[in-house]
């Protein structure tokens, strides 16, 4: 909903804070301008988000506000919000909102018809994409399933996803998670960032198989991004040739050859097979007579 200045200025304004993934440098300063002015920060973790503010000589109160406490404690923000409060959201690291409980807190606000602001900054997943050189539409993904047959599941669906894929990964499952990457989605490049922007960054790049292979006998520390390309050959979308002759055959009154004939220009399919689905469905009385 819009909200009004006059209203904005009665009910406070909730304000999402992009704070630094790694490297305390990472911040803007409009982002720092925002938590010296605001008069409460929700933190993910306290103690994380004290020594940010502690770095740049900021003393602003913290409340912490994560999955475990938001029931109780979204309901109490947007009551101090009501009253005419700025908050600040901040998560662990990066934009709130992205694999975080942030998007509680906004969604509340909004319910509440208080305004949000974002103020930009560092997303692990955005910078990892930025290091890759792929290009193409993005999927981002985030954390992976823990559980063992829900992950497999999941890869299964997402072999047939023709965009970039952008996801999170811990050092004690990146071996098996890349090994089940490789069964079901081969053919595409991956690059995999360990410590982003951090003292001890490292990162791989090249043919899934190859990153696989190398890393096999790598122990790696830290929290990882991935972001796999494009797969080099796309999925043959699933094309509906019934579907589209039985709605054509319902609004037009071509003849069964030209109905084919369009959908066969349509969908991309043989003229052929076009007409042998119109056949199947005369035959099956789907389609009426002409």
């Amino acid at each position: 909903m819009k909200t009004s200045a006059t209203e904005a200025a009665a009910k406070g304004r909730l304000y999402v804070v992009a704070t630094p993934i790694g490297n305390l440098e990472d911040i803007t300063l409009r982002g720092l301008r925002v938590l010296r002015e605001v008069d409460l920060v929700a933190a993910e973790d306290t103690r994380q988000t004290r020594k940010l503010l502690s770095y740049y000589q900021i003393s602003k109160p913290l409340v912490s506000y994560h999955t475990h406490n938001e029931a109780e404690r979204g309901p109490e923000l947007i009551h101090r919000l009501q009253e005419g409060m700025t908050v600040g959201l901040v998560s662990d690291a990066g934009t709130p909102g992205f694999s975080d409980p942030g998007a509680a807190l906004v969604a509340r606000a909004w319910g509440a018809d208080i305004p949000v602001t974002a103020i930009p900054g560092p997303a692990a997943g955005i910078a990892a994409l930025s290091m890759s050189g792929f290009t193409g539409d993005v999927a981002f993904i985030g954390f992976l399933p823990r559980q063992v047959k829900k992950r497999l599941e999941f890869f299964q669906q997402l072999a047939q996803e023709p965009r970039i894929l952008i996801m999170y990964e811990s050092p004690r499952r990146l071996g098996g998670t890349l090994q089940e990457l490789c069964r079901t989605m081969g053919d595409r490049q991956i690059l995999v960032v360990r410590e982003l922007t951090k003292l001890y960054e490292e990162s791989w790049r090249g043919p899934l198989a190859a990153v696989t292979a190398e890393l096999s006998s790598r122990e790696i520390r830290g929290e990882c991004a991935l972001v796999l390309s494009r797969p080099e050959h796309l999925p043959k979308p699933t094309v509906d040739v019934k579907g589209y002759l039985l709605e054509a055959a319902r609004t037009t009154r071509k003849s069964g050859r030209a109905l084919a004939l369009e959908a066969a220009e349509v969908l991309g399919v043989s003229r052929r097979e076009a007409y042998q689905t119109y056949l199947a469905l005369k035959a099956a009385r789907q389609i009426p007579e002409e």
